[in-house]
């Protein structure tokens, strides 16, 4: 399949190693935080850790966006289902993410909550259009990428003057985040996180194009190569930072050119601009606040917006004191670093998000096997 088997070609793989393997400098480390889930679960799935040499270490960033909503916004659903009657629809992974004591949507649902699972903003509209009786809210999450569909959805809901839907805004984005993670790299109760280098997110980047890192990588001295989520994308964006690192660059390099412009998509961001505006503050799990790095829907579509149709209670997160998902999610510890891991906390019995998503850092060392201490290398193995 183009663009697909050739970038799962096990002898190119081998070549672009044993590159990484020779350019990689002994006498250093490389600590290179990948911030798209997709790309976590890539490096688990093909075993790329193991192609590199033991001083290439990957960061697991926040780029899940199920795992970086904190808690009270959770709490903030299950209210809106449970207190306000209303027909609450959401994404599969949001519905088992545990908000405050456990209760999750999904168990709100098995307790009588109408919460409907979702596949795209439509079906929401579909569902407000069959019950003009009830109020519809879509649970609106995600960053730039789900962005435009939502956008889609509240034009669609205003030019049909369909009164009984709202939208959930929860979007966040991606440079102020990673700005975020740089301007403060110690964070006295998660501890100090290395990193050297930044693998760009993928679909992200296919909306907003590759110029927004720009002032990151020069501010920060810190590459950022635009990785593709196959394992050659990752290989070969690796390689390309191992050299920017050697050669004391720092740029923007798009290794992904067969999605990724320096532009971006101009209707998506134009239609998301007429949409939305940027919030002043917005809480992350493991991030704490971090200012200008989500998005609000703008007064011309207030009309539609649950947080003002609604009274929601003020709440304040509560994350599970031995959970160390907001740890993870800065990239300070590893999931294996969590006591609950694969004990307490599994994906059948999830205490945190990042159990919970397809692109959460749990759920890829637990899905791939990769929590086993003791595993060979191949990079070792072939030294």
């Amino acid at each position: 399949m183009k663009y697909v088997t050739e970038y799962r070609d096990a002898g190119l793989a081998k070549t672009v190693a044993g590159a990484i393997v020779r350019e990689a400098d002994a006498g250093r480390q490389y600590h290179f935080m990948e911030f798209c889930g997709g790309h976590t679960h890539a490096i688990f799935r093909y075993g790329v850790q193991d192609l590199m040499p033991k001083n290439v270490h990957f960061v697991h960033g926040p780029g899940c966006p199920v795992c970086v909503l904190p808690v009270n916004r959770i709490d903030d659903a299950v209210e809106l289902a449970e207190r306000h009657g209303v027909i609450l629809c959401s994404y599969g992974d949001m519905m088992r993410v545990p908000g405050t004591k456990q209760r999750s949507l999904i168990r709100a649902k098995a307790d009588g909550a109408d919460i409907r699972l979702v596949y795209s903003t439509l079906d929401a509209l579909k569902i407000a259009r069959e019950n003009p009786d009830r109020q519809v809210v879509f649970f609106a999450i995600g960053f730039e990428t789900t962005t435009p569909p939502s956008a889609v959805a509240l034009k669609m809901a205003k030019a049909e003057g369909l009164a009984n839907f709202t939208l959930f805004c929860n979007h966040v984005l991606t440079p102020p985040a990673i700005g975020h993670i740089l301007e403060s790299p110690e964070v006295r109760e998660l501890g100090v996180v290395k990193i050297d280098g930044f693998l760009g997110p993928s679909h992200v980047s296919s909306v907003i194009g590759s110029d927004p890192y720009a002032w990151f990588a020069e501010e920060f001295r810190k590459p950022v190569v635009i990785a593709g989520f196959e394992p050659l994308d990752v290989m070969q964006s690796t390689l390309m930072l191992i050299r920017q690192v050697n050669e004391g660059r720092h740029e923007v390099e798009n290794e992904y050119t067969r999605v990724v412009t320096r532009q971006g998509n101009l209707k998506a961001q134009t239609l998301v601009a007429e949409v939305f505006e940027l919030r002043q503050s917005f809480e992350w799990r493991g991030l704490g606040t971090v200012p200008y790095s989500a998005l609000r829907i703008r007064e011309a579509f207030a009309e539609f917006d649950a947080e003002k149709r609604f009274a929601l209670t003020p709440k304040q997160a509560r994350e599970v004191k031995s959970c160390e998902c907001p740890s993870i999610l800065r990239g300070v510890k590893k999931p294996t670093d969590c006591k609950l891991f694969g004990t307490t906390c599994t994906p059948e019995n999830p205490i945190g998000s990042c159990m919970v998503s397809s692109e959460g850092a749990c759920a890829a060392y637990w899905t791939y096997g990769r929590f086993r201490d003791g595993q060979p290398r191949v990079a070792e193995a072939a030294e």
